[in-house]
């Protein structure tokens, strides 16, 4: 009995430290979404007044796709250091 309970307590220490990188990630994620909508907003709004802006074209889109996917790789590899 005594060595289930030594094996919960080990293993919480190791798992809370998942649990905040999970908690910052998605709050930086957030914030940062947040952010880029507000300026995406802004910016159209300077060039074009209230007119909504045009829907980005494939090839800005898959540009965009690479750029984040370079991002998400890079920090991947961060956590194998």
């Amino acid at each position: 009995m005594a060595e289930d309970q030594r094996a919960v307590t080990t293993a919480q220490p190791e798992s809370g430290w998942q649990s905040r990188v999970y908690l910052i990630g998605g709050a930086v994620g957030a914030l940062l979404g947040l952010l880029s909508a507000f300026l995406f907003v802004r910016s159209s709004q300077e060039a074009r007044g209230e007119n909504p802006p045009e829907v980005p074209s494939t090839n800005d889109a898959v540009r965009l796709g690479m750029s984040l996917l370079s991002i998400v790789r890079t920090i991947a590899e961060w956590g194998r250091k």
